[in-house]
């Protein structure tokens, strides 16, 4: 979700828009993330825009989101909790990599399952990993 107050900068400023979103920390470390969601069928609209989204990959990839707006989605929000943060926190350890049940190299790969992986869903066949 923008920050309302940046919502006229979309257009021109994408870039300058903040997000309405908090961090979980402890001792300084961030344990955990979140944000409010976009609840709003015309702002999900206007970001998929911006995004360069065209109308018919919104609707491909998304028309099941922008369907559940129709009944009224409320205001809501999510956290994601990183529990290998705070067990490296409390075992007093330098690096969640002594801890994370599903290590990663530096680049984010799962090298045990070469995830990330392109998924094929409909007529979307090809993927990008920035």
């Amino acid at each position: 979700m923008p920050n309302p107050d940046d919502l006229p900068l979309l257009d021109e400023h994408p870039e300058q828009v903040r997000a309405k979103a908090y961090d979980f920390v402890c001792n300084g470390i961030e344990v955990g993330g979140g944000s409010l969601r976009i609840h709003d069928t015309q702002l999900q609209e206007k970001m998929f825009e911006v995004l360069g989204f065209t109308k018919e990959r919104a609707e491909a990839q998304f028309g099941f989101l922008m369907n559940a707006f129709k009944y009224g989605a409320p205001p809501h929000a999510g956290l994601a909790f990183g529990l290998d943060r705070f067990v490296s926190i409390m075992a007093g350890l330098d690096s969640i990599r002594d801890c994370i049940a599903f290590p990663k190299n530096n680049s984010g790969r799962d090298v045990m399952l070469d995830a990330p992986v392109c998924l094929t869903i409909n007529s979307w066949k090809s993927c990008r990993f920035v």
